[in-house]
């Protein structure tokens, strides 16, 4: 992918704002591959208008998602009255593989009847994966699976079949990542969420640092990147809180001080709207843990999508 931080923002943003919780349930956790680099979790029964959530979403969108955005409206569901929640996992096919494919999970009370009769209107026939039934969904390649009555799995094939060997207990399951688990905790009562595991947070960290990313402090500590967890809200303005895992103070501080370095020195070559931004974001540290905090108002944000610091950031 082009931009870790690009793809994250789109991922986020495929709903607009959101009021409520976004849980991930037992059986939708089960039917994701344990080696999770990214998970987004969002509350989609609550989603609200929000221009400047949309605004984000049309500046960000890769083709490859517009699909999966498409596949979505285009499976027989209503989305706006049968999903509840939707979420995005980027996992890795084998502990060792340097690729990674995207599966999506709706969450829901589906009319199965309708949807099926659907269908059989259409002649269309599953491919059998063991007893799961596997539906296309586009032309492209993308499928579905309804794993239960209010788990539907979509995307490429191969993602989708992936996912059903976790659920099937054929390889492991998110449920056997107990590092992604334990950060869902701070996190999975919040309407719009996001876990990465060390690797995830290490290329969303090197994209964020900047040319700071580069000093021999950060490489020193890089690799004590655990996991990071964070949520953003579009209810009133714009708010994002972000933590990441060192495992140890010194760690922590390290980073937050070669960040608050970074914005510092962003500062002096930022225009007004950039220099607001990065004044609006705190960096602060206690115990292993790394904090960032951000918030703006619509109208800053909006601003903000026009600089040259955020095409910076997700090109």
């Amino acid at each position: 992918m082009k931009s870790f931080v690009k793809y994250t923002l789109v991922l986020m943003l495929a709903a607009p704002a959101l009021v409520s919780a976004a849980e991930l349930g037992t059986d939708a956790r089960g039917a994701i591959p344990r080696d999770v680099q990214q998970l987004v979790v969002i509350d989609y029964r609550a989603m609200q208008n929000s221009p400047t959530a949309m605004e984000l979403k049309e500046r960000v969108m890769p083709p490859e998602l517009r699909q999966f955005d498409d596949a979505l409206r285009k499976s027989g569901l209503n989305d706006n009255n049968d999903v509840d929640s939707l979420a995005f996992a980027l996992f890795r096919p084998s502990p060792t593989s340097d690729s990674l494919d995207t599966v999506g999970i709706a969450q829901g009370q589906f009319p199965m009847d309708d949807i099926m009769a659907g269908f059989r209107k259409q002649k269309v026939k599953p491919v059998m994966v063991r007893t799961n039934s596997i539906y296309p969904m586009t032309k492209a390649g993308m499928v579905l699976c309804f794993v239960d009555p209010s788990t539907m799995i979509f995307g490429m094939k191969s993602a989708v079949t992936k996912a059903l060997d976790a659920r099937d207990g054929m390889v492991p399951s998110l449920l056997n990542n107990s590092t992604l688990i334990d950060a869902m905790h701070s996190v999975d009562s919040e309407p719009l969420w996001s876990v990465l595991d060390s690797k995830g947070t290490q290329t969303m960290m090197k994209q964020l640092m900047g040319e700071a990313g580069s000093v021999t402090n950060y490489d020193s500590v890089k690799q004590r990147l655990q996991a990071s967890w964070y949520s953003m809200d579009f209810a009133h303005g714009v708010k994002l809180d972000l933590s990441i895992s060192t495992g140890d103070s010194f760690s922590a501080a390290t980073i937050s001080s070669l960040m608050s370095a970074a914005i510092t020195v962003k500062k002096m070559t930022s225009t007004d709207v950039e220099k607001q931004a990065l004044n609006d974001t705190q960096v602060t540290s206690s115990g292993g843990l790394l904090s960032v905090r951000y918030a703006s108002s619509d109208d800053q944000f909006s601003s903000l999508l026009q600089s040259p610091l955020f095409k910076s950031v997700v090109q």
